[in-house]
């Protein structure tokens, strides 16, 4: 028999007051950052002020995460990132040209790496267990969770594994993408996202870890199913793929109480997400929530985040509603993403 896997600890850091759900916080235009907690509660002063906003963030919601779970130092550290350590990239290429290639820091290069946040979690931690980071653009933190998933399940020597994805912005690379229409060309009101009929989206940043065990406790948010995760996926044919997904896991559609989707304002890839509403899920509670943290590598961390508490606490906060249907149950939980029209990824969770 297959063993469980359980989410026994959660945290998230992103551009919403997570303490505030009935007032969230509201943006008028295409790039902002992410909320920072008080980072000198959870990282030592002298240390904090040489880290990147990513390394800050990773670090903070990691430990909040094992705290939850009631755990010091985890068996495994794996970690997702989109694009890494921008800001120490960036900071680095500036040097570069500006000591014009001579007499180089290498503090920026070393820490620019994309496997930077997951080394400095290891080190504040005094963690020398597994430790690896996924770079897969929009599908790196459900490829860290595919290798959570292998680490409990086939390793009888883990007991909890720390998981979890951090991207953040920086001031020039991020600009980059307007250059290519991934980003809306005019500023708009972040709530107002999926109202837009347009190409681009509005992006930002954040940190989400989980603590997996394969042991429940009281504090336990959620049973984790599965993930999925394919490269390419024809428009017509994804009602069918996401049937293959609940099959292979014992469920059908129906047995999905809500679904929560990646709609992100872009009209060229939404489409993804309306031939679900509109067919497989059309009786079904469906969710948003780019609208409120915009779209970036790993921002279907905040929906695994959002399931989570939406599981343990029975309640949906009304601003994530995509429609007006209301679930009898809060049972299964459905989770579906897609970039460009790229990188599909589905997970499972169940109540506990």
């Amino acid at each position: 028999m297959k063993a469980k896997i359980y989410i026994n600890g959660i945290s998230s850091i992103s551009a919403q007051n997570l303490d505030s759900e009935a007032n969230p916080v509201s943006y008028h235009k295409t790039i902002f950052p992410a909320i920072s907690p008080n980072y000198k509660e959870f990282i030592k002063p002298m240390a904090l002020r040489r880290m990147s906003k990513a390394i800050k963030m990773g670090i903070t919601s990691a430990k909040v995460a094992l705290s939850e779970a009631k755990i010091e130092i985890p068996d495994a550290i794996i970690t997702g990132t989109g694009e890494g350590c921008k800001q120490d990239t960036e900071r680095f290429l500036e040097n570069l040209l500006d000591q014009d290639e001579e007499l180089l820091s290498p503090t920026s290069f070393i820490q620019s790496t994309h496997n930077t946040i997951g080394g400095q979690i290891a080190l504040n931690l005094g963690c020398k267990n597994y430790n690896v980071t996924y770079t897969q653009n929009s599908a790196s933190l459900e490829s860290a969770f595919l290798d959570a998933e292998m680490q409990l399940l086939e390793t009888s020597e883990n007991k909890s594994v720390l998981v979890g994805g951090v991207d953040e912005l920086s001031e020039k690379i991020t600009q980059f993408k307007s250059l290519d229409g991934q980003l809306k060309s005019v500023d708009i009101h972040n709530l107002d996202l999926l109202k837009e009929d347009s190409p681009g989206t509005i992006t930002s940043e954040g940190s989400h870890f989980f603590t997996l065990s394969t042991e429940k406790n009281n504090n336990s948010y959620a049973e984790f199913k599965d993930v999925s995760i394919k490269n390419s996926i024809q428009p017509e044919k994804i009602n069918e793929e996401v049937e293959i997904f609940l099959i292979k896991n014992n469920i059908n559609a129906a047995a999905i109480d809500a679904v929560i989707f990646g709609n992100n304002g872009d009209n060229r890839y939404d489409h993804y997400y309306k031939n679900l509403q509109q067919n497989l899920f059309k009786n079904t509670t469906q969710l948003a929530y780019k609208h409120l943290v915009g779209d970036y590598d790993t921002v279907s961390g905040f929906a695994l985040y959002s399931a989570c508490k939406i599981l343990k606490n029975g309640r949906i906060p009304s601003i994530m509603n995509l429609n007006s249907s209301t679930p009898k149950k809060l049972k299964n939980i459905l989770i579906y993403n897609q970039y460009l029209g790229r990188d599909h990824s589905l997970i499972l969770l169940s109540a506990v």
